[in-house]
C-alpha cells in the first residue's frame, strides 16, 4: 500500500481568522467562543482539539497600530471575522487595517467563495462608520444576553461555513465556473419519526416548524415531503441518502421497519446523522446500528424550543464536519489507489459492511488483498480495532493522522 506523497498534506483546508481591536472586551470573548467551539467543541471527542484552525489578530506589532497581516495564502479557503465596535471605527490605523482584508477577500473573488469576510456588528453606532459594516452579522439587534448572542453567532457562521465548504467541494469535484445560487442552495434534512408515537409525529412538526421560524435556518434547511404518486419506499430511501438526518427515538422507533431501514440506509451512505433521544418509559429492543453518531436528549415535549435548537445545532455541526471532511481528503482520495477508501465518521460493523470485499483487478478465486480504511480523528480504541480486526482482518483501519504518519502494519 502506497504511503502519503501529498506536498500539502500539512496545510489545512479551512482556517478561520478573527480580528478584533485590543481594547474590545467583548471581542476577546467571542473570539475565545469561536475558538473553542471550531477548533476543539464540535470535534469533542478529541484531545486538546484537531478541528478548524482559529487564528486570532488583536494584538498589535511593537510600534504598530495594528496587528501582522491576515494571510489568505496559508490555506485552500477561509473565513475571516471582523468583530466591529466603536474602538475599531475610531481608529484610521484599524479602520485600513480592515479595509485591507476586505480588498484582498475581494480579489480572491473571482475564484468563487474560497474567501469570505464576516463583520459582526456589535455596536450600532459603527455601521455608518466602516464600509464592510454593510454587510454585517448584526449582533447589536439580537435579542438575549452576551450568551445567548455568541450562540446565536456560533450558530450563523456554522451554517455560512458549511456554504463555503459545500461550493468548495462542488468546485473540486467538477471544477466549473459557478453562481451564487449554488451557494445559497439548501441542506435536505430528512426527519426520521415513528408514526405509532403520538410524540413522534409531534416532535417531527416541532422541529419542522422551528426550522421554518428560527432566523436564518430556513434558508439553510429544508425539511422536505415525499410528493403525492410517486412509490414511498424509492422516493424515501433516495431522500435519506440526500440529506442530513435527525433520527426522534420514542419508544416504538426501534421496533418500526421503515425507521430501521432508514438508519441503516443514513450509515450506509454516511450522511450526517443526530439522533434526538426522545424515549417516554422503554424501548424494549433498542436498534444497534443507532450508535457511533452524536446522541442528543430531546425528551418528548415537542414544546420545548431549547432542546430542538441544540438537536438542530448538532445537526448543522455534523453537515459541517461532513463537507470539511470531503474537502480535506479529496485532493488525497484522488491519488491513492482503489483500495483505500475514506469515511467521514469512525469506522464501525456496518462500515465494512459498506465496503467492497473484491474489486475487478482480484483474480478470480484469490485471498482478498488489503483494504485501507481511513476515518477522521481520533484514533479509535483498542476494544474496537480488536472487534473490527477480527471481522474483517484483510482491512487495515487508520484514522487520518495515522495514514499520514505512515503508521501501516
Amino acid at each position: 500500500m502506497a504511503e502519503p506523497t501529498n506536498e500539502n498534506l500539512g496545510q489545512p483546508f479551512f482556517v478561520v481568522h478573527v480580528v478584533w481591536h485590543p481594547e474590545c472586551v467583548l471581542g476577546k470573548v467571542i473570539a475565545d467562543a469561536l475558538m473553542h467551539h471550531f477548533r476543539r467543541d464540535i470535534y469533542r471527542n478529541i484531545v486538546g482539539g484537531n478541528g478548524i484552525p482559529v487564528v486570532f489578530r488583536s494584538a498589535c506589532l511593537p510600534e504598530a497600530g495594528t496587528p501582522i497581516p491576515v494571510s489568505l495564502n496559508d490555506s485552500e479557503t477561509s473565513a475571516t471575522i471582523v468583530i466591529l465596535d466603536e474602538h475599531l471605527v475610531s481608529s484610521a490605523e484599524w479602520l485600513d487595517y480592515v479595509q485591507r482584508i476586505s480588498a484582498q477577500v475581494k480579489e480572491f473573488s473571482r475564484e468563487g467563495f474560497k474567501r469570505m469576510l464576516f463583520p459582526v456588528s456589535i455596536q450600532r453606532e459603527v455601521l455608518a462608520k466602516s464600509s464592510v459594516a454593510q454587510q454585517a452579522l448584526r449582533w447589536d439587534t439580537w435579542e438575549g444576553d452576551d450568551d445567548a448572542k455568541v450562540q446565536r453567532l456560533r450558530r450563523e457562521l456554522t451554517y455560512e461555513f458549511c456554504r463555503m465548504l459545500r461550493y468548495n467541494l462542488a468546485q473540486l469535484e467538477v471544477p466549473t465556473e459557478r453562481k451564487i445560487d449554488e451557494y445559497l442552495k439548501k441542506v435536505q434534512v430528512f426527519l426520521s419519526h415513528s408514526k405509532h408515537d403520538d410524540e413522534g409525529a409531534e416532535i417531527a412538526k416541532a422541529i419542522r416548524l422551528r426550522i421554518y421560524q428560527g432566523h436564518g435556518l430556513a434558508s439553510f434547511f429544508d425539511v422536505h415531503d415525499i410528493p403525492a404518486g410517486l412509490h414511498f419506499d424509492e422516493v424515501l430511501l433516495h431522500q435519506v441518502r440526500v440529506s442530513a438526518m435527525v433520527a426522534i427515538h420514542t419508544d416504538s422507533y426501534s421496533s418500526r421497519e421503515w425507521c430501521r431501514k432508514e438508519i441503516i440506509e443514513a450509515k450506509t451512505w454516511n450522511v450526517p446523522l443526530v439522533i434526538a433521544n426522545s424515549i417516554s418509559t422503554v424501548d424494549e429492543r433498542s436498534f444497534p446500528y443507532m450508535g457511533n453518531v452524536p446522541l442528543v436528549r430531546l425528551g418528548h415535549d415537542a414544546t420545548d424550543a431549547g432542546r430542538i435548537d441544540i438537536v438542530v445545532g448538532r445537526l448543522l455541526e455534523e453537515v459541517l464536519k461532513d463537507y470539511l471532511w470531503r474537502c480535506q481528503t479529496h485532493e488525497i482520495r484522488a491519488t491513492l489507489p482503489v483500495r483505500a477508501i475514506f469515511i467521514p465518521r469512525p469506522p464501525e460493523l456496518i462500515s465494512l459492511s459498506c465496503i467492497p470485499m473484491v474489486f475487478p483487478e482480484d483474480q478470480e478465486g484469490s485471498a482478498p488483498q488489503d483494504l485501507v480504511l481511513i476515518y477522521p480523528d481520533p484514533p479509535l480504541n483498542t476494544e474496537e480495532e480488536r472487534l473490527l480486526s477480527r471481522v474483517a482482518p484483510h482491512v487495515q483501519i487508520r484514522s487520518l493522522n495515522e495514514w499520514k504518519a505512515g503508521a501501516f502494519r
